[in-house]
């Protein structure tokens, strides 16, 4: 199949081009300070007690202190959600950018995760170096107490040891959970496991007081490998020929410190003289400087979000649908959102600390305040929380206005936050595919329609939803008809096009009901000819830009991404957005 170059540059040639450079990037930092411990004339003294050792540690040290200040900014998601909406991020390109937030986040957390076991690795060659190579002559550079000191000791009994090995448990248990297979299993262990960040960050802030690595201080004074005489005589040790000759008497007197040193020495090129012994400092943790400023602006926007969140919603209903599907309906003062954003539901009843994020399905506007949102029933939280709400969680339908005696439980609400599908608007051709409950993030989108479309970009758009179960396609089916009806009654029937597709059934059906008569004339049996679907696509849109938008499974999200890659003769460019929660 045949790629456009200017698609596969919008879509997956701007991945690719990014890990390159972000490789790219921390090989250079890696390269860059393993040069300077290297052949940096500071570090001369402990680079002949380390070896190779020292460069690496704090080469990997110096990607790592880049990495950990970088990977709390994606997840600002208050940040990112104002940027979005604000008009100084104007390009769609550069919003575009902020949806992969969850893709750079895992970027440098497997950044991290590389370079620690470099970091690890090479420090445990410096404990035993520091053991082996113990030098009388720089006590205060030694990290050991004496020759053939254990290393255990080093990694056991310091504060440097003692939070480095605490650190590489909390990261292989942060890494291990973070899987894709223990994500899915068991949430919970991936969400308490990946709060541990604070414990890493407290840490690793202990970790960097230690001063274990010096670095000297008066090279002025003292540069590496000069001659001091006055110790060189005290030790009774050969000394250059040339003060052999000036001083015969020099084993038994020490060299005069006031007396100048012979021109022709000083310029003999081979022999420097010192005039003080090396002193050696600990370096500034330079990791408080990379990672404070990120840490405090994620812990100011947690604080922000808890304040804001603290304020809990007032649930007006609650709708059990078919396939284990529950719309709940909230109010909330002063709460605002833009179609295609979600929220983040917490319900202390259900859980003390764990929260969800979900799609709104429903906004509020100018005439109403109400906003919703649908969730699937699947997993330990959403069963406890359908339980909490419904009176019979078996039953088929149920709606419970707010004013009848029910008391639901306190949920508090968080957000709403950006994602890829506020973009649908802002294209003059966009093409939503959902698959099952995938199609909440749209139902906020023909909501919005439904209020009015004038007002937007967005002239054509094409509405796929692939089901399993027919009775699915009724959690929106009102929705649908409505739109559709309002659309013919403004002479614009081309405005959507919806297609419904029932993957599995055992016969011809239709959804039940007189007035969904409009939806069984659009229901197919099967699933989506993809291939002739963006074909037909792009011959009724020459040379415009539709954009791609998916909330379904992987099986669907990589056909349409690779087709937004292809070439077609018609000049339409495929824009490509995927659903990621952050």
């Amino acid at each position: 199949m045949a790629l456009s170059w200017r698609s596969w540059l919008a879509n997956e040639g701007s991945k690719h081009l990014f890990l390159f450079f972000w490789l790219s990037l921390n090989v250079w930092l890696f390269g860059k300070t393993f040069l300077l411990y290297n052949q940096g004339l500071q570090y001369y003294y402990l680079h002949q007690m380390l070896g190779l050792g020292l460069c690496i540690s704090r080469a990997s040290a110096s990607v790592l202190n880049f990495n950990c200040c970088l990977v709390l900014l994606p997840m600002c998601r208050v940040l990112l959600a104002f940027l979005r909406g604000s008009q100084k991020v104007a390009s769609k390109k550069t919003r575009r950018l902020l949806d992969k937030s969850k893709t750079f986040h895992v970027t440098c957390g497997v950044t991290i995760g590389i370079f620690s076991v470099l970091h690890v690795a090479a420090h445990l060659v410096n404990a035993l170096n520091f053991s082996e190579n113990y030098n009388e002559e720089f006590v205060t550079l030694n990290a050991a107490n004496y020759r053939g000191e254990d290393p255990r000791k080093l990694l056991f009994a310091t504060v440097p040891g003692v939070t480095g090995v605490i650190m590489v448990l909390v990261l292989f248990l942060m890494f291990t959970a973070s899987t894709y297979a223990i994500r899915v299993s068991n949430y919970d262990i991936f969400w308490y496991t990946h709060n541990l960040f604070f414990v890493f960050y407290m840490l690793l802030m202990l970790h960097v007081s230690g001063g274990v690595l010096k670095y000297q201080t008066n090279l002025e004074e003292h540069p590496p490998g000069c001659f001091n005489p006055n110790k060189t005589l005290r030790q009774n040790l050969t000394v250059p020929k040339a003060f052999e000759e000036l001083f015969p008497d020099y084993t038994t007197e020490p060299f005069p410190e006031d007396l100048p040193v012979p021109e022709p020495f000083v310029q003999n090129s081979f022999v420097r003289v010192c005039s003080e012994e090396p002193k050696f400092q600990s370096h500034f943790p330079e990791t408080w400087l990379w990672i404070s400023g990120p840490l405090c602006l994620y812990c100011v926007e947690r604080l922000y979000r808890y304040i804001r969140s603290n304020k809990p919603v007032t649930i007006t209903s609650v709708i059990s649908h078919p396939s284990n599907v529950l719309e709940v309906r909230m109010i909330k003062d002063d709460f605002e959102a833009r179609p295609g954003q979600y929220v983040i539901l917490h319900c202390p009843r259900v859980s003390a600390l764990e929260s969800h994020p979900f799609t709104l399905t429903m906004c509020p506007t100018d005439t109403k305040a109400t906003f919703g949102v649908h969730l699937k029933v699947v997993g330990d939280w959403t069963e406890r929380f359908r339980d909490l709400l419904l009176l019979h969680s078996n039953q088929d339908t149920e709606i419970l206005p707010i004013f009848q005696q029910r008391r639901y439980p306190k949920l508090y609400v968080d957000g709403p936050f950006g994602s890829p599908f506020e973009e649908s608007l802002n294209y003059e051709v966009s093409l939503c595919v959902a698959g099952g409950i995938g199609v909440t993030p749209f139902a906020s989108v023909l909501n919005t329609l439904l209020d009015g479309w004038k007002c937007y970009k967005l002239r054509r758009l094409y509405f796929i939803w692939v089901c399993r179960d027919i009775e699915s396609f009724r959690w929106f089916a009102d929705l649908l008809c409505m739109l559709h009806n309002k659309l013919w009654q403004e002479n614009r029937p081309d405005y959507i096009n919806i297609q419904l597709y029932l993957s599995q059934t055992d016969g011809i059906q239709k959804i039940i009901g007189e007035k969904y008569q409009a939806l069984n004339s659009r229901l197919l049996i099967g699933r989506p000819r993809w291939k002739l679907l963006f074909d037909d696509i792009a011959k009724c849109n020459r040379r415009k830009t539709v954009g791609v938008f998916c909330c379904g499974p992987n099986k669907i999200s990589k056909i349409l991404h690779k087709l937004s890659n292809s070439s077609n003769s018609y000049g339409t460019r495929f824009e490509y957005n995927k659903e990621s929660f952050s």
